[in-house]
């Protein structure tokens, strides 16, 4: 018999170093695991859940209200929930949003979505940007806390754990208009939509190909450009793209990696990748743009970064923009070819649009 939600019930969240958290039960009435991370932003929660790059992800909400202006059905980045979990203050069950369908509890037990709400997140997230990220579990069904650091012990780590063939596309398929001045592929490792829109803004027409993709197959959609998209997981786990990138590099299109894609060009090119120790989550975070010396304020969402002493001892790429906390390379571009990638989210949704530029410098790149 299914369990029924009910706001007084008791929930748990349990830490892969035996930490627990007692809280109360908010979404579906179950019990679920993923990796814990944080999220600083302020706003835009219903964008980061349906963000694919949160798979396998469990996400503490650094805003005390969550669910306070309910779910926009047309507000969604993917085809649904993609979040393994949710950790909040004060859960709303409730909303006062006019034009929401739904409230976040009734989208939550639509999408199966296990989360807990009722804790002390300032401390939560304290901890995990002392300890680092790590495994974690969350039960509204099993109370027994032995039971639930068994059932947490079977989980694998992050690292090494491929995850963007689990929400990218299997086949290919359009977006925009055909009539459009510009064609741009879109090679899909967990694609957002928001990035789909904003090409679609500037005049292309796009294909969006699964991660498996030959290059022929991609280049007889007769491209002016290549988009690398987001996605989740680990890079380092996905040698067959990384070979892809360096073969869609070598055809001298003009290409932009955002984010999974960002890293996976950087592999391509003989730079290594690694796990951070917290990651970067939210939609405040100071990036300078080293070409202009400009500073943007950026929406982020990744665990993995690349090596900088490997990009420094390369030639052949220059470093574009740094992170202003600490320092981590947030852009790269390859000095003879029309290609550059960048670590955080010019689209947006959740964030500001401080980077939105970086679609029209990748249209300027088109011959036509």
């Amino acid at each position: 018999m299914q369990l029924k939600y009910s706001p007084k019930q008791k929930a748990l969240l349990v830490l892969q170093d035996g930490k627990v958290f007692e809280g109360k039960a908010a979404g579906k009435i179950g019990t679920t695991t993923g990796e814990i991370c944080f999220n600083t932003g302020m706003t835009g929660y219903q964008e980061i859940f349906t963000d694919p790059s949160y798979f396998g992800q469990i996400v503490v909400m650094a805003n005390p209200h969550i669910g306070n202006y309910g779910i926009e059905e047309s507000e969604v980045e993917s085809d649904g929930v993609k979040i393994s979990g949710m950790i909040c203050k004060k859960f709303n069950t409730g909303f006062s949003r006019v034009h929401a369908q739904k409230s976040l509890q009734t989208y939550f037990e639509e999408n199966n979505i296990v989360s807990i709400s009722d804790v002390d997140t300032r401390a939560i997230v304290h901890y995990i940007r002392d300890k680092g990220a790590m495994n974690c579990i969350i039960s509204s069904e099993i109370t027994d806390v032995e039971e639930l650091k068994k059932l947490l012990a079977k989980v694998p780590s992050m690292e090494g754990l491929e995850l963007s063939s689990k929400v990218a596309t299997k086949t290919a398929y359009t977006f925009g208009n055909q009539s459009s001045k510009h064609k741009v592929a879109v090679i899909d490792f967990g694609v957002k939509k928001n990035i789909l829109r904003s090409l679609a803004q500037r005049n292309c027409y796009l294909k969006v190909f699964p991660m498996e993709s030959l290059v022929k197959d991609i280049l007889a959609f007769h491209p002016n450009g290549i988009m690398l998209s987001n996605g989740p997981g680990d890079p380092s786990a996905m040698p067959n793209q990384s070979q892809l990138v360096k073969e869609l590099i070598n055809t001298n299109l003009p290409v932009f990696g955002i984010c999974l894609g960002h890293q996976l060009l950087a592999q391509s090119q003989g730079v290594s990748t690694y796990k951070m120790h917290a990651g970067h989550r939210g939609i405040n975070h100071p990036v300078k743009n080293l070409i202009t010396g400009k500073s943007e304020i950026t929406s982020q969402n990744h665990g993995f970064t690349v090596n900088a002493d490997d990009i420094k001892n390369n030639k052949n790429i220059e470093i574009t923009h740094i992170n202003l906390n600490d320092n981590t390379i947030e852009g790269i571009r390859l000095k003879d070819k029309k290609v550059f990638s960048v670590q955080y989210h010019p689209e947006a949704c959740p964030g500001p649009e401080d980077s939105r530029y970086l679609f029209d410098e990748f249209v300027s790149n088109f011959s036509n």
